[in-house]
């Protein structure tokens, strides 16, 4: 393995520092949580190992999201990127070769690069509204073809795929006997019909997701992955124990218990997160030096900047932090040019949102 650190991960807010920022609309999640917040109170546990595979209850909590999944086909990981690095690094190898979306979230992209595998990239266009081109992947196929690589809802630009498109990447996969991993942290963040978690659909299809995003409690590191090839999940199990033998098991308490609340949290949730996308949708309507396509999930969206060759985009971007005190995620973080910039509405408070898009409107113009 290749390491490399990530760039998202080296600008990322925590790591510039959060008392240096006023109006943070650079992250991916709902606002972070407190045990207060969600009225959850720790019991008394053993702090033994918890089962290698995760919590019996949570596994059946997460499996019965979905029809035909059993909890036996549910991996319990240390967040989404725990279980992202599982299966790149149990799938793919120097010679084989993986197909990924892009832009994507980074870790779909950056860890097949350390493992060293040839990628091939479909990359998504803004005037295409960010729809997969499922004729383009097929023709990045190869025979050493292993892996396909998709988000849905997408990261960071907030579309999603239909459910058409979804059956014939799965259809894809299942020719080419390869698989298709859909990372679908996104999922309980639909503002459309929610699609089925893909590997409840084929074998071939490897479902990944976490309580990060839409539950706003990345600090438990609980995420997990699906999939109905017992053989597979043997493997992937058998990576989790070499890596660290089990999850936390205060994690898993606190993941159990708010899996149990989800259908009420996520419904008071979501109007609130519509609400925001319509308040960057305003300011979008109004501001003619930014374009978006409207997200139909998730709590991130991918602007354009609609600005000439000349402009200094180095210079907006500083200017924006130093002068503003707003942070937003620029494209170089998704290996895209940095006109375009990822913006979270559901991090920040109405009030922080409001405040860091009338203080991108000054940086354009300062």
């Amino acid at each position: 393995m290749n390491y490399a650190r990530m760039v998202i991960e080296k600008e990322a807010p925590e790591e510039y520092g959060y008392d240096r920022i006023r109006y943070n609309l650079s992250e991916s999640s709902i606002a972070d949580q407190k045990l207060s917040d969600i009225g959850l109170a720790l019991p008394d546990l053993t702090l033994f190992y918890g089962e290698h595979r995760g919590d019996k209850d949570l596994r059946a909590l997460i499996a019965g999201q979905d029809k035909g999944v059993s909890p036996d086909d549910v991996l319990v990981t240390a967040g989404a990127a725990g279980a992202l690095f599982i299966i790149a690094t149990s799938l793919l190898s120097a010679s084989d070769h993986l197909v990924v979306v892009r832009p994507n979230y980074a870790t779909n992209i950056e860890t097949p690069k350390a493992i060293g595998c040839a990628i091939s990239y479909v990359d998504l266009d803004f005037d295409q509204g960010f729809a997969v081109d499922i004729e383009r992947v097929k023709a990045e196929l190869r025979p050493n073809t292993k892996l396909i690589s998709v988000t849905c809802p997408h990261n960071p630009t907030g579309t999603m795929m239909t459910r058409a498109d979804l059956d014939t990447l799965i259809a894809l996969a299942e020719s080419h006997k390869c698989r298709l991993l859909v990372d679908e942290t996104y999922r309980d963040l639909s503002y459309v019909e929610r699609l089925p978690a893909a590997a409840s659909l084929s074998p071939s299809a490897i479902s990944v997701c976490s309580l990060s995003k839409a539950f706003g409690i990345p600090g438990i590191r609980v995420g997990w992955l699906i999939t109905r090839d017992p053989e597979l999940q043997e493997t992937f199990l058998a990576a989790k124990e070499q890596i660290g033998i089990c999850g936390s098991v205060i994690d898993e308490a606190i993941a159990r218990t708010t899996l149990e609340r989800g259908d009420g949290f996520l419904a008071s949730l979501l109007p609130d997160m519509a609400r925001r996308r319509d308040i960057v949708q305003a300011w979008i309507d109004g501001e003619e030096l930014v374009d978006w396509v409207r997200p139909q999930g998730g709590v991130v969206g991918f602007p354009r900047l609609n600005v000439d060759a000349g402009f200094d985009l180095d210079k907006f971007y500083t200017r924006l932090l130093e002068e503003h005190g707003t942070y937003i995620g620029p494209g170089h973080w998704f290996e895209m040019p940095k006109r375009f910039f990822r913006l979270g509405f559901g991090w920040p408070s109405e009030a922080e949102l409001r405040g860091g898009l009338a203080a991108i409107s000054a940086a354009l113009r300062g």
